[in-house]
């Protein structure tokens, strides 16, 4: 099994990038993580009939088509979805990489909320463009700042750190199931 994993937040010692990279050290495979930072504002002018996807949109396209699951680890901003990564999800839409993958959807905020309407928006967002989003996978992680050690950027918490890894499990199992 392939991940990819898209983090939407761009801060260097992001709480969500500590999440990340901790979900990550559960996983037993190849993964990756996508650069959606460079990727010019989505204009369908770009993407068009007769015209060739700007070069980090192909890269971001060719990374989700080589994967064999998703994992999105996301702050909330405003209620919301960052607009870098809505604006990344805006460029997969109608290429169809997302088809059929399976996604896990992950939050975490400050907040006792744990960016609960970023989690909705985003697998609604994954929903529409026929990604298998993965209830049994999805998290939202409430008042992340005292469960993340600052030295070593990743989790701390016993108890978070064995619900990201049942997160990765159910992706796991989820891409068991549709291959």
């Amino acid at each position: 099994m392939r991940l990819l994993a898209l983090s939407g937040s761009l801060r260097a010692r992001s709480s969500n990038g500590a999440v990340l990279r901790s979900a990550l050290d559960f996983f037993d495979g190849p993964s990756g993580t996508a650069d959606i930072g460079s990727l010019p504002h989505f204009n369908p002018d770009l993407d068009g009939e007769d015209a060739t996807p700007p070069a980090p949109v192909a890269a971001l396209r060719t990374a989700v088509a080589a994967s064999d699951a998703l994992l999105v680890v996301s702050p909330e901003y405003a209620h919301g979805v960052p607009g870098v990564l809505k604006n990344a999800l805006d460029w997969l839409v109608s290429s169809g990489e997302c088809v059929h993958k399976p996604v896990a959807v992950i939050t975490a905020s400050p907040f006792p909320t744990g960016g609960g309407h970023a989690n909705t928006q985003l697998r609604e967002v994954l929903r529409m463009m026929t990604g298998e989003v993965v209830t049994a996978a999805c998290r939202e992680i409430p008042a992340i700042g005292p469960k993340i050690d600052p030295a070593t950027e990743r989790v701390t918490d016993e108890a978070t750190l064995k619900d990201l890894h049942a997160a990765v499990t159910a992706l796991a199992a989820a891409v068991g199931a549709t291959t």
